[in-house]
């Protein structure tokens, strides 16, 4: 039986929007108001960025210092200028994405939790309280988190994000938004135990409490609590690292919610023969380990998470933590394993099925150009960006083939838009664009990346966000932020609280919302990814060359070591996105 102590130190995961599931329907402003809890009136410490004040609204620069950066600023740079030396374009990128860090648009200072996002106003871009997401998962909570242990490590690109007016205060702001999440966490876990220290995705109310959604009463997912997990192990690394007296509690506290999730992950995921189960049925309200707990796998055997893409850091967990024996250790290698599968990349295929001859522009005129490729890479779920999720948290660059391979990734990635033809973005699992009349989101659309690589061959290939370069950051940071640049340009895809979450190619519609997925993970790419502390601490645990030595024998039996494509260059924008029916938001226009 485990103690009260090690009880309310969990912190729980969340669910993400990727590739098994979709975010919970918006939920009514008028039923956001929860029964009084103790962590109702727990406020995080103030941050420069954690309100928007009437007096100093976002979009206005919140300040008279003629300094800051105007909110369009993206269009005062040209491609050449990043190019030559991004520093400035990055300083201006963190001032204006930290704008969502504030209560009521990316988070709840009452508990520390994040919101899914926000809806804006169409006309001035400014955020609209009803149309707050005021539901959130752990994979929104994971980015989140990965850009606290940066900022808790002194990091200043970091500190620009949480508090540009005083980034000396960030590491302690930080540090008391964390302690505020940390008990957030454990008052979920002490009212709904049945999680086990994971989290569903989750309604987040102005007094501080949470609850499990409709949608997910009795339900929670592995992939995303698979993401926060590893975001919160990078965070204890960067908070040991710091090596504070006063955040000793903090980091104990953290690393009990890690220590505790390692005991119940195999009991709420793990079914035997290598079966990890994406979506676990139970009783959200008795423990894991009750005899009254009944925990079944939704869909059964055809619901599993055996994809090496972001599911993958769940898997990680489990093999190292999760108490395994060596026979369903390697099991679960077993079962994921028919899914690596290596392909090559050739020109480009747009509009029409992959497997049509014939390649069309956004026009519906046949392209004219000279074919790229072959290029080897890792065959995609949709090859949406959103799938190499890995590569912010755990240092799988270390391991030569695996670099090589998301090398390659990005090489795809960017030449394919180019030969696309008319085409001034990139492809990624994203919200549509807002409705202009209604102010609604039109849908979520999961299937878009590059059909002639994917096991899903069905994509919308209309809808291009800015976060489809975080993975070209991360492999070349200046051409990675060109395609964003490109991509900001567009007509109103700048807002008062940083990037806007999409647009359509041909530039007749923008989307009037800002979510973590689509902004943050471009922030998180600049930062690095957490991978750095990551690997410190799995050093430390010992698992670190087990890591490495499991990559390299599952890549390299599928790629061997000769890649087709390693000298092809990665592709620049060529095609500015047309200023069509959309106009700027006035808070923030040129």
């Amino acid at each position: 039986m485990l103690s009260r102590a090690l009880f309310l130190t969990l912190a729980l995961l969340g669910v993400s929007s990727s590739v098994d599931a979709r975010p919970s329907p918006l939920l009514a402003r008028q039923n956001t108001t929860a029964p009084a809890s103790s962590n109702s009136t727990a406020p995080a410490p103030a941050s420069s960025n954690t309100t928007a004040s009437p007096a100093s609204k976002p979009g206005s620069g919140g300040s008279s210092n003629s300094s800051l950066p105007g909110c369009r600023f993206a269009t005062k740079y040209s491609q050449s200028d990043i190019l030559s030396d991004p520093t400035n374009f990055i300083q201006d990128v963190m001032y204006w994405e930290g704008k969502f860090h504030s209560n009521s648009v990316g988070y709840n200072t009452a508990n520390g939790m994040s919101y899914d996002g926000t809806l804006l106003n169409e006309t001035t871009g400014e955020n609209d309280l009803a149309g707050l997401h005021q539901f959130s998962a752990a994979s929104k909570e994971s980015l989140q988190i990965m850009v606290y242990a940066h900022a808790l490590s002194g990091d200043p690109l970091a500190a620009r994000f949480i508090s540009p007016d005083n980034p000396s205060s960030a590491p302690d702001t930080v540090a008391g938004i964390m302690r505020t999440k940390l008990a957030t966490y454990q008052k979920f876990n002490e009212t709904f135990p049945g999680f086990g220290g994971f989290l569903p995705w989750y309604a987040n109310y102005d007094n501080g409490t949470i609850q499990p959604t409709w949608d997910w009463v009795n339900r929670v997912p592995a992939l995303d609590n698979g993401e926060l997990i590893w975001a919160v192990y990078a965070a204890v690394q960067a908070m040991e690292d710091a090596n504070r007296g006063d955040w000793a509690d903090l980091v104990q506290g953290w690393q009990g919610w890690l220590d505790y999730t390692k005991t119940t992950a195999a009991k709420l995921f793990y079914f035997g023969e290598g079966k990890v189960c994406a979506v676990t049925d139970l009783n959200q309200a008795v423990g894991p380990f009750d005899p009254k707990q009944n925990i079944t796998c939704a869909g059964g055997d055809v619901s599993l998470l055996n994809d090496p893409y972001e599911g993958e850091l769940f898997t990680w967990w489990l093999y190292f933590f999760g108490g395994l024996s060596d026979t369903d250790k390697q099991a679960l290698w077993t079962r994921k394993r028919p899914q690596l599968v290596s392909v090559e990349y050739s020109g480009s295929v747009v509009d029409t099925p992959w497997n049509d001859g014939t390649a069309y522009n956004y026009a519906g005129k046949p392209v004219v150009s000279k074919t790229i490729g072959p290029i080897t890479v890792q065959r995609g779920f949709w090859f949406s960006a959103h799938e190499q999720w890995k590569l912010l948290e755990m240092p799988y660059r270390d391991i030569s083939i695996v670099d090589r391979i998301f090398h390659n990734a990005e090489r795809v990635r960017t030449c394919n838009s180019v030969l696309m033809g008319q085409n001034g973005g990139l492809f990624a699992s994203v919200n549509n664009i807002t409705d202009p009349v209604t102010g609604q989101i039109i849908g979520y659309i999961s299937a878009a990346g590059i059909p002639s690589i994917s096991n899903q061959t069905t994509q919308e290939q209309d809808i291009v966000t800015p976060y489809g370069s975080f993975p070209t950051v991360l492999y070349d940071q200046k051409v990675g932020l060109a395609w964003y640049k490109n991509m900001l340009d567009a007509k109103a895809m700048q807002n008062p609280y940083g990037s806007s979450e999409s647009t359509r190619r041909d530039g007749t519609g923008a989307s009037a919302f800002v979510s973590w997925d689509s902004k943050i993970s471009t922030v998180n790419a600049i930062l690095g990814g957490v991978s750095d502390f990551t690997r410190k601490k799995m050093q430390k645990d010992n698992v670190y060359n087990d890591f490495k030595t499991i990559l390299d024998k599952e890549y390299t039996a599928v790629f061997g070591n000769q890649l087709k494509g390693e000298n092809v260059d990665l592709c620049l924008p060529n095609f500015q996105i047309p200023n069509a029916t959309v106009s700027d938001f006035t808070m923030c226009s040129a």
